[in-house]
């Protein structure tokens, strides 16, 4: 089984380099899945139903997201009728949506669930460290192919989870703070590793942001609107490659395509 994930999709430079990379990209690894991250998707902040549909459209078969996840009220209601769409199962089970899900396709199935991270993120979530093992307990009547994208600020919290979890599932990857690390791995039980996958969207920036506006903040530490940047459009992500007998990975790669 091969597995494409593409990083934090952030606003329309983002959509847009997904549909025009997306089909280079399986013509040239040709995934049986293809997961991202789109809780940057409307504007840099969360996601609609629309724009959900969208990504829908070119091929994705699972969207992820995060701590912006209800930063559109439209996309709560949307959670009911479109199960494709996971929010992190660690917020309150009163919240909408869900956290895993199971997905079909070429004949074989993924498990895919989104955790969120709790040091230095602004909202408060349920330890996810925690919560994981009944979740996996189900899936695994299922598949034992799995992919976790951990959206956590530090490197040590993603680290710790990629370790915590290794040989449970077939991938731990990080998200959330938009530059791809180089230290994609095999972990020694078999869990493919990588801290961040970067993001989809304007790079010539900083993590998505206008570069000046950013400077100007931390120069004077006032309020500063920070422009949503649009050079150097660029599609970042991971392919990788499961024995699905087994659930354990054999391949991790890092890809940077530009738009």
């Amino acid at each position: 089984m091969r597995i494409l994930f593409l990083g934090d999709v952030v606003a329309e430079q983002g959509r847009e380099a997904v549909r025009d990379v997306v089909p280079k990209l399986i013509e040239e690894f040709a995934p049986d899945f293809i997961v991202l991250n789109g809780e940057n998707v409307a504007g840099g902040n969360g996601i609609t139903p629309k724009l959900a549909y969208d990504l829908f459209r070119a091929k994705v078969d699972v969207i992820t997201l995060g701590d912006h996840v209800w930063d559109q009220k439209e996309i709560f209601s949307f959670f009911a009728e479109e199960p494709r769409l996971i929010r992190p199962f660690n917020f309150p089970s009163t919240c909408p949506g869900k956290g895993w899900i199971v997905v079909n396709g070429n004949g074989k199935k993924l498990g895919v669930i989104n955790a969120m991270g709790r040091t230095y993120m602004k909202i408060d979530v349920d330890n996810p460290f925690l919560l994981m093992d009944p979740i996996l307990e189900e899936i695994h009547r299922e598949t034992r192919a799995i992919l976790v994208d951990f959206h956590a600020e530090t490197t040590s919290e993603k680290i710790a989870f990629g370790h915590a979890f290794d040989g449970k599932v077939s991938a731990v990857v990080g998200t959330h703070t938009h530059v791809q690390t180089a230290d994609e791995k095999l972990l020694p039980g078999g869990t493919a590793y990588i801290t961040d996958v970067g993001f989809c969207g304007a790079h010539d920036s900083v993590i998505g942001r206008e570069k000046l506006s950013i400077v100007e903040r931390f120069k004077t530490l006032m309020p500063v609107k920070m422009h949503l940047a649009t050079g150097g459009v660029q599609v970042d992500g991971v392919v990788i490659d499961v024995d699905e007998a087994t659930g354990k990975a054999t391949a991790i790669e890092r890809i940077q395509r530009p738009r």
